[in-house]
């Protein structure tokens, strides 16, 4: 991989980075926030991952191991944290549906979600109090910062706090280590959904001490569809897995004895791991884009993608347009309402001229990434203008 120095340009922020992925000129494409184009080291990847397959006479015990220890390793550098609080998991349901099953809430009790968050950080919090008696309390929107909000709401009723980094639908920014703080005063487990943040956004896990902290890796990790991670924290090691494989087991690399069951883990947080973590394909195509995320550097990512979602700002506001202003959100995304609602047809109307965002709720989500160009964005506001 090239030095650092030389992916920056005289401002400080990273150069465009298109020539590493494939989207072709003429694409403007902000919807890194909905499923990120893939890096061309992660094609490679996976294209070399496919050869155990095709010869697995060549594929030794250590093939299913050794990839995977990498990647939770390089995943921990990414959060400050431990490679033994690492699970791989397929999806961040499935981590959020494991720390649903890991946390204690009895009935009379509350779990505390925010307004029209994400359905995987809601259904199993729906699930949990159905059969435990515990009731939900909701954030509401509201204006201004989510975090006094979600402060109001956590009191010693509290069990669980289950919240994101920022809003998925606008990038609205949540204070982690406030609300963690929060949640700790009252013995309250402290779930962070990081989906929408983590990897174009600084999260460290020693400021915000989660109990659970789950991403995909297909947004902003860069990696493949069906895989997410979990970092668990070490009091949180020793709780119930939803999934009961063998990789996960104490001595599982030595295959000649896994006819001598055992009840006990590998270390860490290794028991959460879902089934056939080893996966030839995409545990390699994880790890490269892990390291092109660390060689780029996340407050690097995070100040460039910074420019760009400003000049959005500033570009929508002229318009008439209502974006989620630079102190309220997430440098890496940023959230366009119209003051009428959404126009009819909007995203048909983007598409045609080959700018693709997202719609979530009545919030223009636009998420540019590091092969956004100039042009790009520039075709944006045009089209804005033209629909607005």
């Amino acid at each position: 991989m090239p030095p650092r120095h030389s992916l920056f340009s005289l401002s400080g922020l990273i150069s465009n980075q298109r020539h590493l992925f494939d989207v072709p000129e003429g694409v403007a494409y902000f919807n890194c926030a909905y499923l990120s184009p893939q890096l061309k080291s992660v094609t490679a990847a996976g294209n070399s991952g496919m050869r155990h397959k095709i010869r697995p006479w060549m594929t030794t015990s250590a093939d299913f191991f050794d990839t995977p220890a990498r990647v939770r390793t390089k995943f921990a550098k990414l959060v400050g944290g431990d490679a033994g609080g690492v699970a791989l998991v397929p999806s961040a349901s499935y981590g959020l549906s494991l720390a649903a099953a890991n946390v204690d809430v009895r009935a009379g009790q509350t779990v505390v979600i925010l307004d029209e968050q994400f359905p995987s950080n809601v259904y199993p919090w729906w699930s949990l109090i159905s059969r435990n008696g515990a009731d939900l309390i909701t954030v509401p929107r509201g204006t201004g910062s989510w975090t006094p909000r979600i402060i109001d709401a956590i009191d010693k009723r509290t069990a669980v706090v289950a919240v994101p980094q920022c809003h998925w639908t606008d990038g609205s920014l949540i204070d982690l280590a406030v609300v963690g703080r929060a949640a700790r005063s009252v013995d309250a487990a402290l779930v962070v959904d990081a989906s929408q943040s983590l990897g174009a956004y600084a999260l460290n896990i020693s400021e915000v001490q989660p109990d659970f902290l789950v991403t995909v890796g297909y947004k902003w990790l860069l990696g493949p569809y069906r895989t997410a991670f979990i970092w668990v924290a070490p009091g949180r090691r020793d709780g119930t897995p939803i999934e009961y494989g063998w990789l996960q087991r104490d001595g599982s690399a030595d295959f000649s004895k896994l006819v001598e069951y055992t009840s006990s883990y590998g270390p860490g947080a290794q028991r959460y791991d879902s089934g056939e973590t080893g996966d030839f394909m995409a545990m390699p195509m994880s790890e490269a884009a892990l390291d092109q995320l660390i060689v780029w550097g996340i407050e690097e990512i995070a100040e460039t993608l910074g420019e760009m979602t400003a000049r959005i700002e500033v570009g929508a506001a002229s318009l008439g347009l209502l974006p989620i202003t630079a102190e309220s959100r997430v440098p890496h995304m940023i959230g366009i309402r119209f003051p009428a609602g959404p126009p009819e047809g909007l995203l048909d109307r983007l598409h045609g001229s080959q700018v693709y965002v997202s719609l979530r709720g009545d919030s223009m989500r636009v998420s540019p990434h590091l092969y956004t160009s100039n042009e790009d964005i520039a075709r944006l506001l045009e089209v804005l203008a033209v629909i607005a």
